[in-house]
């Protein structure tokens, strides 16, 4: 079963509809308290906030090794700032997956582009080795 973290997760709505869709365990990170009240607030009202928590921190300082799948929508520098943490911490088979931005010379697994909406969508995928 996975354990999915979603780094920077704002509202939560991510780790929701994973949640709803797969079953899965999460826990979301964010610095911004607002946010992770609304996460929690909208993880009771889809009834998926027993296999939910959201914690206030710090992603580049929080202890990753329970995750399984990592989610990130962070800007380029963060993503090379985060990439040794994730390397190291994470285990063998992990997966991570970024929308948007990639991780500079670390190439991914796998790249989707998405059908565009409003604007184009990719997705990398890596797996820890």
């Amino acid at each position: 079963d996975d354990v999915v973290y979603d780094l920077g997760c704002g509202d939560g709505r991510l780790l929701i509809q994973s949640a709803l869709d797969y079953g899965v365990q999460g826990v979301g990170i964010d610095v911004d308290p607002a946010l992770l009240a609304q996460a929690r607030d909208r993880a009771r009202q889809a009834g998926v906030d027993d296999r939910l928590e959201f914690i206030q921190g710090n992603l580049f300082e929080s202890d990753l090794r329970d995750a399984t799948v990592v989610l990130i929508y962070l800007l380029p520098h963060l993503n090379l700032r985060l990439r040794s943490r994730l390397q190291t911490q994470l285990r063998s088979g992990s997966r991570i997956v970024s929308h948007m931005f990639d991780m500079g010379d670390w190439p991914p697994s796998l790249t989707l582009r998405l059908e565009p909406s409003e604007e184009d969508s990719v997705l990398y995928l890596w797996q820890i080795p």
